[in-house]
């Protein structure tokens, strides 16, 4: 296999090629993704025997974590909108937030979600409200899925007790609570300035092109058969999150035991989001005037591609894993003499960007900057921090995530670029900046000395 400089020129190449399959040839990205895949294994001297397996067995573990939560949130999605419960949340963030404001109401609303529910679960439940409150406003659907996306990965990357952070936590022996509490310090800041006003801009100068046919699916669409209450709208949307929200607390409250075993099961994202379509689907029947056969048939359309693309971008993502790249920036970053702060921040948001994910990202950088906190006289929850803000940003092809907000947010792949993925790092850039004004009031806050 290949090793050392040869395997970054490979991956720059693969992503190279990719953006001109998809934006020049114009290319479905799954075919893209796929074909991609395979040709970037071979060029990193995967055997081919094994090249198959890799592919296929990074395109199934992503789907198991998102295969079956895409479909149940596209028909979730489906039927909140049909029974106008969309319109109602829409309509109750603007009364709080005012118009202008709107995209940072859901741009919190995202940071808050994405603490406990993991990040691909909080998009698909929110992104209805994304198209709605954009009609409603008459600010751009980019502005939206920037402010809900980065409010979404800055929590997922920073807050316990999301898996990532919590793993920082203890690789740095942190002090969890003073984690937690810091690191919505810094979240919040992050979300602001990456997700509303970074999404407020790039929303006047990038404008989301608005497919024929869905136009269309708007205009002749069924008014609901009598007006929804805001309150049962809301109850619906956070049933899902609060079912998931429940098992997080669980664990950390109750022992082991039958309670914490239902819990457990109901709590779990994929069995949550059942439950409330199941819910949704018999609640939401007497506002609904659209035969639910028509509504399972849209969803189930929508999802198929999303799913594709999905699991695809995964297979990249796990041959860009099985090359060694990682192991390779490691090995170089080590021997850089850089602040330590801004050492983690570049040593996370590296491999963020080469492995697709934040979790590894944060697991991968902690696992040897974390013991090191004391030699290296810094606080360990800062370092932490430092790590977790460089896990926000640079979500490339090669993340699932990217495909998800791509699909839902109905951004082409140079829009996804501009919002999702340049947003992010703005999002990390403040984060990490928080964390320096956060070390300059050390002597007067508790725990960072």
């Amino acid at each position: 296999m290949l090793t050392g400089n040869l395997l970054i020129l490979v991956f720059i190449l693969s992503l190279a090629a990719l953006f001109f399959l998809i934006l020049k040839l114009k290319l479905e990205p799954f075919i893209a993704l796929i074909g991609v895949a395979f040709a970037t294994a071979l060029a990193v001297g995967i055997p081919a025997a094994d090249v198959p397996g890799v592919v296929t067995t990074g395109f199934g573990e992503t789907l198991i974590g998102v295969g079956i939560l895409i479909g149940l949130g596209v028909i979730f999605g489906q039927f909140l909108a049909a029974s106008g419960a969309i319109e109602k949340i829409a309509q109750a963030v603007l009364k709080v937030f005012g118009i202008q404001k709107s995209p940072m109401g859901l741009a919190l609303t995202g940071t808050a979600v994405s603490i406990p529910v993991f990040f691909d679960a909080a998009f698909v439940i929110l992104s209805g409200l994304i198209k709605s409150l954009s009609k409603k406003t008459g600010i751009s659907i980019v502005s939206f899925v920037t402010a809900l996306g980065v409010g979404l990965i800055v929590s997922h990357s920073m807050i316990a007790p999301t898996p990532g952070p919590l793993v920082v936590a203890e690789n740095t022996n942190s002090d969890l609570g003073l984690f937690i509490l810091y690191g919505i310090i810094c979240a919040v800041p992050a979300t602001i300035v990456g997700g509303y006003l970074y999404g407020m801009f790039i929303g006047k100068h990038v404008k989301s092109a608005v497919d024929l046919e869905e136009t269309i699916a708007e205009k002749v669409a069924a008014e609901p058969k009598k007006e929804i209450s805001t309150s049962l709208s809301f109850a619906l949307l956070i049933l899902p999150i609060f079912l998931i929200l429940a098992n997080t607390i669980s664990q950390f409250w109750i022992g082991e035991g039958t309670l914490s075993t239902i819990i457990g099961f109901i709590g779990d994202k994929n069995v949550a989001l059942f439950i409330s379509v199941i819910v949704a689907v018999v609640v939401l029947r007497p506002y609904i005037s659209t035969s639910s056969q028509t509504l399972y048939s849209d969803a189930i359309s929508s999802a198929g591609l999303i799913i594709l693309v999905t699991g695809a971008g995964g297979a990249f993502g796990a041959v860009i894993n099985q090359s060694g790249i990682g192991d390779h920036l490691i090995a170089v970053m080590q021997g850089w003499s850089i602040p330590v702060f801004i050492l983690a921040f570049i040593f996370s948001q590296i491999l963020r960007a080469s492995l697709g994910s934040a979790t590894v990202a944060l697991v991968t950088t902690s696992s040897i900057l974390g013991p090191l906190a004391g030699e290296l006289g810094a606080s360990p929850v800062l370092l932490g921090l430092a790590i977790c803000a460089g896990a926000v940003g640079l979500s490339l092809p090669n993340d699932s995530g990217f495909w998800v907000v791509n699909k839902f947010g109905k951004l082409t792949i140079p829009q996804t670029l501009k919002a999702w993925t340049v947003g992010g790092f703005i999002a990390g850039l403040t984060a990490l900046g928080m964390v320096y004004l956060l070390q300059a009031l050390s002597g007067i806050l508790p725990g960072l000395s």
